[in-house]
């Protein structure tokens, strides 16, 4: 039987009905939620995302400013910016867009955003309560992995788990989310002995290493749920003649398109092995921008007492 395909573009649009329904209810009380988005350079992926994130604003109705500094900015003058954020009552949530240019010192910056004001949910007060179980601001991608699982019907209390990856914007974070579910979870990496043997556990598999096809049929237990956090763009014929196992219709996308884009899983043996899965494009991403406005919605909620009805990953 074929795999279950999880469409991360329907789920999306899903939360996004429920959060208009939520900000309509908020406008009515006198609060319009509000974002602003610091893009610091010009760099072009960093641009497309921001664009993105305010459109997406605009079309739920939230508040929204994009601040835009020159690339030669200071690490005392984002922190000046910073700080005028912080206390500005309109502003709920805070998005600093990285990476940030190498003279600017990124970790001071981002701890600097007040953690009531951290949507990304990178500020260590946030990552205590999530590790702690506390409610507060949850990373985007992580949240946004539980919403597909919870979702689309799969089980995760009581699952295997197997996270490939330890960064701290979605392998650590997701593995305590699932684990604050009830899964029984493995964290793996680069230094994880018998990787593929350990990943076949997993009920639950997320892929999330940054490496194009790196988890092939060998990973995945028979009927798993695999969730693809990768996105890596391949540009050359040898990357796609090197991955594919038929890549007669990649390398027509590559030629039409210029380029062609995989997860951290191999596309074929996933659709042959798991019982369901999340495609690249059209999987996780589209997840992490809705988790972003729900966590502005969350932020504008908590700032005043409100109580939040739909909890993120707790």
């Amino acid at each position: 039987m074929a795999a279950r395909i999880l469409n991360g573009t329907k789920i999306r649009d899903t939360i996004m009905g429920e959060l208009a329904e939520q900000i309509r209810g908020l406008k009515a009380a006198g609060i319009t939620p509000g974002l602003a988005a610091v893009l610091v350079g010009e760099n072009p992926a960093s641009q497309i995302y921001v664009r993105s994130k305010v459109k997406t604003c605009e079309s739920l109705g939230l508040h929204s400013e994009k601040i835009e500094l020159p690339a030669d900015t200071s690490t005392e003058q984002l922190l000046q910016l910073v700080h005028d954020l912080n206390h500005r009552d309109e502003i709920d949530g805070i998005l600093v867009q990285l990476p940030l240019p190498p003279q600017v010192d990124s970790k001071t910056v981002l701890e600097a955003v007040s953690p009531a004001k951290d949507v990304d949910g990178f500020h260590p007060v946030n990552i205590g309560n999530l590790v702690s179980g506390r409610l507060g601001l949850v990373p985007c991608t992580p949240a946004g992995i539980i919403e597909i699982l919870r979702r689309s019907g799969v089980a995760i209390e009581g699952a295997r788990a197997v996270v490939i990856g330890r960064s701290d914007i979605v392998g650590k974070p997701v593995a305590m989310l699932l684990l604050h579910n009830h899964s029984t979870v493995t964290i793996c990496h680069s230094k994880t002995r018998d990787l593929p043997a350990v990943a076949r556990e997993g009920d639950i598999l997320v892929a999330a290493m940054g490496k194009a096809a790196f988890v092939t049929g060998e990973f995945i237990k028979p009927g798993a749920t695999v969730i693809d956090v990768g996105i890596n763009r391949l540009t050359t014929e040898e990357e796609v003649r090197r991955i594919f196992h038929d890549p007669a219709a990649p390398l027509e996308k590559l030629r039409s398109k210029g380029s062609v884009l995989v997860g951290d899983v191999q596309p074929e043996d996933v659709q042959e092995k798991a019982g369901a899965y999340t495609p690249v494009p059209g999987g996780v991403g589209p997840l992490t921008i809705a988790m972003l406005m729900t966590n502005t919605v969350r932020a504008a909620k908590l700032r005043r007492g409100i109580h939040w009805t739909q909890p993120v990953g707790h």
